[in-house]
């Protein structure tokens, strides 16, 4: 990579940064008060929350290896136990930093808990 590619991407990252925070200020409070917006509003925490969640999981090489080390299974296990935790909190408490709160807490918990009495 040059250093003008460096200095290009910085920019462009910068500019759409600043798009998107200035994109709310810009736009007439008329449009922004449309009923469907705000329903996108209250639903997209959680589906960005759950969207991450997913991409992380550990189970990338499910179709090539047919058995687990017990490493792998007990991580999966735990990341999915995790994801059903943060979505169970997240719904009753409606606290994203919550949520993420109990989601490290919980995987590393469920990761300790299966690792020492399963394995």
């Amino acid at each position: 990579m040059t250093s003008s590619y460096l200095i290009f991407a910085t920019l462009a990252m910068a500019a759409v940064t600043f798009i998107t925070r200035a994109l709310p200020a810009l736009i007439p409070r008329k449009l922004l008060d449309t009923p469907w917006l705000h329903r996108l509003n209250e639903s997209l925490p959680l589906s960005v929350m759950v969207l991450l969640i997913l991409t992380s999981l550990s189970y990338q090489d499910i179709s090539t290896t047919v058995a687990f080390s017990d490493t792998e299974l007990h991580l999966l296990m735990a990341q999915v136990g995790a994801l059903i935790l943060v979505l169970f909190i997240y719904h009753i408490s409606r606290q994203l930093l919550v949520s993420m709160v109990v989601g490290i807490a919980a995987i590393n918990g469920l990761f300790w808990l299966f690792s020492s009495f399963l394995g």
